[in-house]
């Protein structure tokens, strides 16, 4: 019998925790079966730049998650179906509403279409639809009319009024709705280009603020909307090596457009590309982390902690 400590038996000092906190091994051992729907090659497809994602990861955290999610689907239905009944009225399906959030380079758009895959091959969950609130920041013309060009992902430089209305209308069942276009190639929003979600059983909405509490005079926030709040976790400094690590691959890959935003820094020694980086790191992205995103986490229903290279060491649940 393994006599040492486990995170289903958190000590004394986390007797106050919210969360239940699991080992990965604990975690991995929860799952009704290790074969993962998903091959080699679908996997490839869904990992993001400098992300890492392998068949085991799949097998040990991410097909645990989607029975856990699919669980919390199936008794939701059942209780807005109870719930109807109670009130003698008829209750309409409504979507069950996920939320991704973490910092810049954390690897929550990997996660964010991994679930979206796996959520998908489930016979309740058949529809799943992915939106990433990126769609929702002003216009860079905007931006920059309010001075917010360098807070380009601050929850001030969201349409956080037409965020709320799209999210809105998709948990009150409308059967169409559309969602602003944004470009990462442009770094800016795609006139015109919309994309279209259609009734979907489960949406996923990813996005570096999604689980702020209201603001200031705010009576009502996104996440009040959302059935199940995932938070991905890293060290900092791990963060940090992760963006710079992108930003090297994307300098030999993106940048190169003509048409890329940042197009310049393929043009310029690797070195000073570099001081670019680390510059927009470390007075963007750095203190939206610290100030906006990382205080978020407390209000997730479940936390991936990753460690070195991506890989998820534990992940804390919440109580119920």
């Amino acid at each position: 019998m393994n006599a040492e400590p486990t995170g289903l038996n958190p000590p004394e000092n986390q007797a106050l925790s919210p969360f239940v906190e699991i080992s990965r091994s604990e975690w991995a051992e929860l799952a009704k079966s290790n074969e993962t729907p998903l091959t080699e090659a679908e996997v490839e497809n869904i990992r993001g730049l400098g992300d890492f994602l392998d068949l085991t990861e799949v097998a040990e955290i991410y097909l645990p998650l989607s029975q856990l999610l699919n669980l919390y689907v199936t008794n939701t239905q059942q209780l807005h179906q109870a719930s109807g009944g109670f009130l003698d009225r008829t209750a309409k399906r409504t979507p069950f509403i996920i939320g991704v959030a973490g910092s810049v380079a954390v690897g929550k758009s990997t996660v964010s279409r991994l679930l979206k895959e796996l959520l998908s091959r489930w016979p309740t969950t058949p529809r799943v639809s992915l939106v990433t609130t990126d769609g929702f920041l002003y216009p860079n013309s905007v931006l920059e009319e309010k001075g917010l060009m360098t807070k380009k992902g601050f929850p001030e430089s969201y349409d956080r009024l037409a965020l709320l209305k799209f999210v809105a209308d998709i948990k009150s069942g409308k059967e169409e709705v559309k969602a602003p276009l944004y470009s990462h190639l442009t770094y800016d929003i795609v006139p015109g280009a919309e994309l279209v979600v259609n009734s979907p059983d489960v949406l996923i909405v990813e996005g570096l603020n999604v689980l702020q509490a209201p603001g200031l005079g705010q009576e009502v926030a996104l996440s009040d909307y959302f059935d199940f709040q995932i938070y991905v976790d890293a060290p900092t400094d791990e963060i940090e090596s992760w963006y710079l690590d992108r930003f090297k691959q994307l300098r030999e890959s993106a940048f190169r457009n003509p048409d890329s935003y940042f197009h310049k820094y393929a043009e310029m020694p690797m070195e000073d590309a570099l001081d670019g980086a680390k510059e927009i790191w470390r007075t963007i992205n750095l203190p939206n982390l610290l100030e906006n995103i990382i205080s978020t986490k407390s209000r997730a229903t479940l936390v991936l902690q990753k460690g070195v290279k991506h890989r998820v060491e534990r992940v804390l649940l919440r109580k119920i």
